[in-house]
């Protein structure tokens, strides 16, 4: 229960930082996309399932505060959160490494999969202005923020492994 309100804390914290603090922050009118940071990193934390519940909730919000159809970017989280969740199995909290690349690539993905269903669908081919304006700064504007971020997580996904480790040996 206590692993459920603070992820739920944490959407809603990351969508509110998002949305208002950082959008006084932005260079360029890029923004940079702290739920695909919380999304990423509960997948590669907590794993497949963990992360495409995020990945929706995290999507859902962007969706109906943001979004003109109704669950375009939950299915975009959600399969970055499942996604990442793919390579929990090599995860180790002591190296930013994978964590850093895992976020970009989500990033790349966030952007590329925007463009298709967003522009390309609807006749617009200007990829590489997309690309060179829009992915790109986003990409290295996330991956910035994501050096301070990404500790905080880490550091309450300890906390919350250790209570729940202290908690099951009080039961056996």
């Amino acid at each position: 229960m206590r692993r459920f309100l603070l992820s739920a804390a944490l959407v809603i914290f990351s969508f509110i930082m998002q949305s208002t603090v950082f959008k006084e922050l932005e260079f360029g009118g890029i923004v940079p996309n702290l739920m695909i940071v919380l999304t990423a990193s509960f997948g590669f934390m907590r794993g497949e399932k963990t992360g495409l519940i995020i990945g929706f909730f995290c999507g859902l919000l962007v969706d109906i505060f943001f979004g003109g159809v109704l669950g375009l970017y939950a299915m975009i989280y959600m399969y970055i959160g499942y996604l990442n969740g793919k390579f929990n199995g090599i995860f180790y909290p002591e190296d930013i490494k994978l964590p850093l690349g895992l976020i970009l690539g989500s990033d790349l993905l966030y952007g590329m999969l925007c463009y298709i269903t967003m522009f390309l669908l609807r006749g617009r081919f200007h990829f590489s202005y997309y690309f060179l304006n829009i992915i790109l700064p986003e990409m290295v504007y996330t991956i910035l923020v994501t050096l301070f971020l990404y500790p905080a997580i880490l550091w309450i996904n300890r906390k919350l492994e250790d209570k729940e480790q202290r908690s099951a040996r009080k039961f056996v």
